[in-house]
């Protein structure tokens, strides 16, 4: 029961994690000028991911919330794409590119967060929790 409830909490935090990323990541890449300047230096190939993984957020914290296995395996994916993604950042940082700090603020808490969710998820299935994931 106790691996079920943090699952959904997780699951909970992952839906709205995605929905934010989403809009916030929509804002950016098809806002006004105004609101694209405001933003500064910003890394395009790192938008674009991120924007397009909230959906994935949304739908791994889905599938987590309804117990789906296949849910475990689009965190792990989730957490291995946005790793390669933060070490790209991080070749781009260090070729002299220009770069917001927030970014990597931000790529390293979602990396964090996906490890989390994946470690997690699989905890639940070997300890074979019944309510946890099916």
């Amino acid at each position: 029961m106790k691996h079920h409830r943090i699952l959904q909490g997780l699951a909970l935090a992952a839906v709205l994690f995605g929905l934010i990323t989403v809009m916030s990541g929509g804002r950016a890449l098809f806002g006004s000028a105004e609101e694209r300047t405001a933003l500064g230096a910003i890394v395009p190939f790192v938008l674009w991911f991120n924007f397009f993984a909230g959906f994935l957020y949304v739908g791994a914290g889905a599938g987590l919330w309804w117990g789906k296995r296949w849910a475990t395996y689009l965190s792990l994916l989730l957490a291995i794409t946005t790793l390669t993604v933060f070490a790209g950042f991080g070749f781009h940082v260090f070729s002299g590119g220009a770069y917001e700090a927030r970014t990597a603020g931000a790529l390293t808490l979602r990396t964090l967060f996906w490890v989390v969710v994946t470690v997690a998820s699989f905890r639940a299935q070997t300890h074979r929790d019944p309510s946890a994931i099916a």
